[in-house]
C-alpha cells in the first residue's frame, strides 16, 4: 500500500468531515432521536392511564349497572306488593258485596216466602170456606164470618 498525499487528504477530508457531523448534524438527529423517544414515552404513558381510566370507567359501569339492578328490583317487589295490596283489597270488595247480596237475597227470600205463606193461608181459608159451604150445602158470607176465617188461616 502506498502511503501518499493522497490518502493523507482523504484522512484529513474524513476527519473533518465526521468533525462537522459531530459538531452540527449530530446533535439535531440525536435531540430529534430524544424527541421522538420522550414522545413515545408520553405515547405509552398517556396509554396506560387512558387504560387505567379505562378499569376505573368500567369498574364504575359494573357498580352503576348493579345499583341500577338493585333499583329496578326494588320497583319490581314495590309493584308487586301494590299488586298484592289490590287484589287483598279487590278480594275483600267482592266478599264484602256478595255478603251484602247474599243478605239482601236472603231478605228477599224471607219475604217472599212469608207473602207465600200468607196467599197460601188466604187460599187455604177459602178453601175451607167452600168444602164448609159444601157440607153445610149452603154458602158461608166470608165478611160476616172474618174473624173465624182469620182464626181458622192462623191455625193452619
Amino acid at each position: 500500500m502506498d502511503f501518499n498525499a493522497t490518502l493523507i487528504g482523504e484522512m484529513i477530508a474524513f476527519a473533518i468531515l465526521i468533525w462537522f457531523t459531530v459538531q452540527f448534524i449530530w446533535p439535531h438527529i440525536n435531540k430529534a432521536i430524544e424527541e421522538r423517544q420522550l414522545k413515545i414515552a408520553e405515547g405509552l404513558d398517556a396509554a396506560e392511564r387512558a387504560r387505567a381510566e379505562l378499569r376505573d370507567a368500567d369498574s364504575k359501569v359494573a357498580a352503576e349497572i348493579k345499583v341500577a339492578r338493585q333499583q329496578a328490583a326494588e320497583i319490581i317487589d314495590r309493584a308487586q306488593q301494590q299488586a298484592n295490596q289490590i287484589l287483598d283489597k279487590a278480594r275483600a270488595d267482592a266478599i264484602t258485596e256478595i255478603n251484602r247480596l247474599k243478605a239482601s237475597a236472603q231478605d228477599d227470600i224471607a219475604s217472599m216466602a212469608q207473602r207465600a205463606r200468607e196467599e197460601l193461608r188466604e187460599k187455604v181459608g177459602a178453601l175451607a170456606v167452600q168444602g164448609a159451604a159444601k157440607i153445610v150445602q149452603r154458602e158461608i158470607d166470608p165478611a160476616a164470618h172474618k174473624a173465624l176465617l182469620d182464626q181458622l188461616a192462623a191455625e193452619v
